[in-house]
């Protein structure tokens, strides 16, 4: 057996505010939508992973969702200019990357993060 696909399920009762979050300002796509959910992703290969944490690490809450971007700046100036609440960072940390946290419309803590390598 192989694990085909990983989706992070969160619950809303109006799937309408995180189509800003997720496809307008973090560009996302919309896989799929059937009204009742609404899927995002993007048409290119990406890696899965689920992580299981005792804390986020820098002594921060353990983030509902991490999302790895190209350009945390951007990510980053995009994120504000939309206004959404940014409740930690930019940081750069002693593990490797540089990174913040966003609430989403939902209420999730999404950690924006990029490899500096």
């Amino acid at each position: 057996m192989k694990v085909l696909r990983i989706v992070a399920n969160i619950a809303a009762p109006d799937i309408t505010p995180a189509r800003r979050f997720y496809q307008e300002v973090l560009g996302l796509d919309v896989i799929m939508d059937h009204g009742w959910i609404t899927t995002f992703g993007a048409a290119r290969p990406m890696n899965v992973q689920v992580s299981i944490a005792s804390e986020g690490g820098s002594g921060t809450p353990v983030p509902d969702l991490s999302i790895e971007v190209d350009d945390l700046d951007a990510a980053f100036t995009a994120m504000s200019a939309a206004g959404f609440s940014i409740e930690y960072g930019p940081a750069d940390e002693p593990w490797g990357v540089r990174r913040f946290y966003v609430r989403d419309p939902l209420g999730r803590l999404v950690n924006i993060l990029a490899h500096k390598n």
